[in-house]
């Protein structure tokens, strides 16, 4: 219990510590899933209601992946950067105390541009939605596994190289991953290699938990997102472990 208080105050001095800063990155999520529904919808005119609830529940996917995979490496290689980071790994507190904090906070940060993005998908494209009752521990899955992700990377690469890959992520979540439209589109090699990264079981995950009555979740893009759930934590964690 000791360790979880610990880390719950943790959570809490983040998040006063970046009071100022907070405020912004919510509206810059929000603003993103917006923009995005109101973009593809600007591409592709009126669109059939298959293309209209892929880009209806799009748009909450790529805000959840990109909070996690864009967001939070840069605002924790900028910490490595000041040296913040270090100052607080000097802490007595737990490890996976530490990182659990960092983690919920950026889960957190990510749900609000998910429910306007939803809102916004809906009201453009008039889709109707078949909400299932585990969505909301889909949505809290995908939001972790992507700051994981992102946590991962920004601890175990240099702080510029970690910089440079999220502008990379940008691209390949919007235009090359099948979240706003489907994976047969997409060269075979791709399709393949997209079996064995997230993005594509974080967007089967969201979409089933929006669209439950016409969509399911495939019982391997279920593993696949839990295995780099995992996989990503303990990296961070042992990075966290290493640079003490």
């Amino acid at each position: 219990m000791t360790a979880v208080r610990q880390g719950l105050l943790l959570l809490q001095w983040q998040l006063r510590r970046g009071s100022t800063v907070m405020p912004l990155l919510v509206v810059v999520q929000i603003a993103m899933a917006v923009a995005t529904v109101v973009g593809y919808g600007l591409l592709v005119g009126d669109p059939t209601p298959d293309v209209a609830l892929y880009l209806a529940t799009g748009a909450p996917t790529i805000t959840l992946i990109t909070v996690g995979l864009v967001m939070t490496p840069q605002m924790l290689g900028q910490a490595r950067t000041e040296g913040s980071l270090d100052w607080m790994r000097t802490l007595p507190v737990p490890r996976w105390s530490f990182l659990a904090s960092d983690l919920l906070m950026w889960t957190l940060i990510a749900l609000p541009g998910m429910v306007l993005g939803v809102v916004a998908g809906v009201l453009r494209f008039d889709v109707h939605l078949s909400i299932a009752p585990w969505l909301v521990a889909a949505a809290l899955l995908v939001s972790l596994t992507s700051a994981a992700v992102g946590y991962a990377m920004a601890s175990v690469l240099p702080p510029m190289l970690a910089m440079l890959m999220t502008q990379v992520l940008v691209f390949v979540v919007l235009l090359f991953s099948p979240v706003s439209y489907p994976a047969s589109r997409m060269p075979e090699w791709l399709q393949h290699a997209h079996q064995y990264l997230p993005i594509e079981p974080m967007a089967q995950v969201v979409r089933a938990g929006l669209a439950n009555a016409d969509l399911s979740v495939p019982g391997r893009s279920v593993v696949v997102l839990c295995v780099w759930c995992v996989a990503s934590v303990g990296a961070a964690l042992a990075a966290l472990r290493r640079r003490v």
